[in-house]
């Protein structure tokens, strides 16, 4: 029986065929909720992998940059350039709402070594905070049309224990929400204090595209082991 964790996130989850053996944690973009990104499992290639995909809903808050409106985010926006005020208790809450996700993994005999965190847009940035500071070391980090916020690459700030940690980061070579330039300025910053990025771009504004979807499925597979490399599909 699982202990009782009365600030669990509510999530939508699924299963690929076969034991579970490892799990894909994935943080939806602003205003979306845990359904998002569930259309895209089946073209991940993992069809007999044994991994299991939660996709966490974010809380309702008010959001600046949106007029104070209430809507699903994991951290306030206060405006879309590099240089306005970032929401760090915002980000570090969501963080640790991850965390609680993570063991629970781990209490479901999914050791951590077997987690990738993953996350579009501002959930790429908790998916990268809570990654970078997790105690036990994680299998991978999948940051899509995201950024990284000064403090959140911060080298004393960050867990020994996932020093090295491959990130697959994506985005889009037209995104007018988050520029291009930011998700260079991440892979430069993660590259910086050691991590092996495998970074890509796409023809896209702020999406997800059907060639990024293969390539994430195909980052997945090797993190997580042979037997997911095993299982590669078709793809999309």
């Amino acid at each position: 029986m699982l202990p009782r964790m009365p600030d669990l996130l509510r999530c939508v989850e699924m299963e690929t065929g076969g034991p579970v053996r490892s799990a894909v944690i994935w943080l939806h973009g602003l205003g979306a909720d845990g359904h998002d990104f569930e259309p895209i499992v089946p073209h991940l290639g993992l069809e007999e992998a044994g991994v299991r995909f939660v996709f966490p809903n974010a809380p309702r808050r008010a959001v600046s940059i949106n007029m104070g409106l209430l809507m699903p985010a994991w951290y306030d926006i206060r405006g879309l350039d590099a240089h306005s005020a970032i929401d760090l208790l915002g980000i570090r809450t969501s963080g640790e709402q991850v965390e609680a996700l993570v063991r629970r993994e781990n209490v479901r005999g999914v050791p951590a070594g077997s987690i990738v965190l993953a996350g579009f847009s501002q959930g790429g940035v908790v998916a990268l905070y809570a990654a970078l500071r997790h105690p036990e070391r994680l299998a991978g980090v999948v940051a899509l049309s995201t950024y990284l916020p000064e403090p959140s690459g911060r080298a004393d700030d960050l867990s020994p224990a996932n020093a090295g940690l491959p990130i697959f980061v994506a985005h889009g070579t037209d995104d007018p929400m988050i520029p291009l330039s930011r998700g260079m300025a991440a892979r430069d910053r993660l590259l910086a204090i050691g991590h092996p990025v495998t970074f890509k771009t796409y023809p896209m504004e702020h999406a997800v595209h059907p060639e990024e979807i293969a390539d994430v499925g195909e980052f997945l597979r090797t993190v997580l082991g042979d037997g997911a490399a095993d299982d590669a599909g078709d793809g999309v």
